[in-house]
């Protein structure tokens, strides 16, 4: 029985037109042969399985070839090119710079340099892997690699370019190997395939392409696994199931699902999914893949950027045509996000649930705009907007002038004012606290709506809604016909008040039932507190007070001052202020209910 060869050994090209996918790098090293320009040091760099050491070792046959072609190519039939593809070549020497990383190992290396080629024209040397080289290491190799023999030439390959100093990058002619392209990949396992007598389908070819990225060792290793499985015939199924990749019907069926909002449809697509064994993070990262296709390929120029099999490439452009750029991007934001918090999510598949329901109903909650800065999202919700507070003017209260005898006191409180309407939180006012006449009425200003004078976005003009209800509440106060105040009428309204303040416990009760009221006019009365204690329960409830007042005694219009009277003995005579104690027995005095709490609290009075 004949041992088998993987075809990455196997096929392993021997000549530069049989590298796949590095043109740029063959046809230089060709032309420095012919025209005898070789460096005396190489570095081949580049990702795994894109051809660094296959090209090291053809330009090291290359060399020593005794009756090179016209094009620069090795002819396979000397005695050189025979030994070295049988591996008994004397000219040649490679050394893995992965498990020879020491000083020693190099030292060794550059002793062997000191001796000139028994046969043939140049001793090269390959060094594989040689960012895993030591600093020491790199440091004894410099001298050697800066002016080595004219007969030696060092070769180095690497997949970590940015391991490697500086010291030793100038010394070197660098040559970057780029990924081999999907095309490229395919035609080379299309060859492969006709050599080894193998059915396989080019729609499998492209799968096998794709899972490689650009590594060709990997697809024809890939690609010996699945004919042994197979026994011999590559179809697109057998491709699938043996990479453990989901076909991407099933990803065109989830679009459907969130294209029509099917909640059910989607999750049961998914029980299927999770069925065949495969992992919630491999359902979002295909996925996201395949939104991005179809972003891809909303812009015919862009349709080439698409990595997807010939056979499906007509039914992505078609679905792309179907749906929005706004929900395409939504939804690849929202797969990108569930798949980096996929690792750290217990219940796995709740995690994936979630992101279905979110990509099910995200035309329902989100829509892209374009606005003057760019493109932004926003959600299909009415527009918030804050709530209009009511900005009401002030009272300004001007008492008669007070007989000569009476000596005004002057109080500083710190935040109440006279007036019933409003109050301004942080103001101090200078109220001047005497016992003035009921003065006549004066017109005020029926409080307005903060939109009134001022528009909530920073306008000049009122919005349309609310100049329809200002001017219906005109027209309502207009017809309705006030009735003036009478003392009777307005006592007992103003006692019914105190007593639903007192039914719900509300301590203000009482300090209404104490305050005295004058009449000032047909639509206007004084309300007189004893003290500020009194003056501030009034006040805190004086909107309400108000509004109970208006619908009582039928009267839109009604308005009332607060006002506090101090006792005429005590601003006239001009006493010193009360001390803390005294303080504390008139207020038991006027409230007992102070000196329960206190007992009850064992609180201490701080003299």
């Amino acid at each position: 029985m004949e041992k088998f060869i993987v075809s990455a050994r196997k096929y392993r090209p021997q000549l530069f037109n049989t590298v796949v996918g590095q043109s740029h790098i063959t046809t230089t090293l060709k032309n420095a042969i012919k025209n005898d320009q070789l460096a005396h040091a190489f570095l081949f760099c580049g990702p795994r399985g894109v051809g660094k050491t296959t090209c090291a070792r053809i330009l090291a046959k290359t060399i020593n070839c005794e009756d090179r072609t016209a094009d620069g190519e090795a002819c396979n039939k000397c005695n050189s090119c025979v030994s070295f593809n049988e591996g008994t070549s004397m000219n040649i020497h490679e050394l893995d710079a992965a498990s020879n990383n020491s000083v020693d190992d190099i030292r060794a290396l550059v002793e062997q340099v000191r001796f000139a080629p028994q046969a043939g024209r140049y001793k090269v040397y390959i060094i594989d892997e040689v960012h895993m080289l030591s600093a020491s290491a790199f440091n004894a190799f410099l001298k050697t690699l800066e002016e080595p023999p004219s007969y030696a030439i060092f070769i180095l390959a690497t997949t970590e370019k940015h391991k490697i100093l500086p010291t030793i990058l100038s010394r070197c002619q660098i040559f970057d190997f780029k990924r081999i392209t999907n095309n490229d990949t395919v035609e080379h396992l299309q060859e492969i395939c006709e050599k080894e007598e193998v059915t396989a389908d080019k729609a499998a070819l492209q799968v096998i392409a794709q899972k490689s990225e650009g590594c060709m060792r990997d697809a024809l290793s890939i690609m010996d696994k699945i004919v042994s499985f197979t026994g011999g015939e590559l179809n697109y199924a057998n491709t699938l199931e043996h990479l453990n990749i989901l076909d991407a019907d099933y990803y065109f069926k989830v679009l459907e699902c969130m294209l029509q909002q099917d909640l059910a449809g989607a999750m049961l697509l998914y029980d299927d999914i999770n069925r065949k064994g495969f992992e919630g993070d491999m359902v979002l990262n295909g996925m996201a893949e395949f939104i991005r296709n179809l972003l891809v390929c909303k812009d015919e120029r862009a349709a080439a950027l698409l990595e997807a099999v010939e056979n499906h490439k007509s039914r992505y452009l078609e679905k792309a045509k179907e749906v929005s750029a706004a929900v395409l991007i939504s939804a690849l934001n929202i797969l990108t996000e569930t798949e980096i918090s996929f690792k750290a999510a217990r219940n796995k598949r709740l995690h994936v649930e979630m992101a279905l329901i979110k990509l099910c109903y995200l035309q329902q909650a989100m829509q892209l705009t374009t606005a003057d800065d760019g493109v932004s999202k926003k959600k299909i919700v009415e527009t918030t907007r804050p709530v209009g507070f009511r900005q009401l003017r002030m009272l300004e209260h001007k008492p008669k002038a007070i007989a000569p005898a009476v000596t005004p006191v002057k109080e500083t409180l710190p935040a109440p004012t006279n007036t019933m309407v409003a109050r301004e939180p942080e103001a101090r006012l200078t109220i001047t606290e005497t016992k003035p006449q009921p003065p006549a009425r004066q017109p005020v200003a029926t409080p307005q709506p903060a939109s009134a004078t001022k528009p909530l976005g920073g306008g000049s003009k009122l919005s349309a809604l609310e100049k329809i209800r200002n001017q219906y509440k005109n027209a309502e106060e207009n017809k309705r016909e006030n009735k003036p105040l009478h003392m009777e009428t307005l006592q007992a309204a103003w006692n019914e008040f105190a007593q639903i303040l007192k039914d719900e416990k509300n301590a203000a009760g009482q300090n209404f039932e104490m305050s005295e009221l004058v009449i000032t006019g047909p639509d206007s009365f004084y309300a007189k507190a004893g003290n500020t204690i009194q003056y501030r329960f009034i006040e805190s409830n004086s909107r309400r007070a108000t509004e109970f007042l208006k619908e009582k005694l039928d009267n839109a219009k009604i308005e009332f001052i607060i006002t506090k009277i101090e006792n005429q003995e005590i601003l006239v005579g001009g006493d010193a202020p009360l001390s803390s104690s005294e303080q504390f027995i008139k207020m038991v005095e006027m409230y007992p209910v102070i000196k329960e709490l206190k007992d009850k609290l064992k609180l201490d009075l701080d003299y």
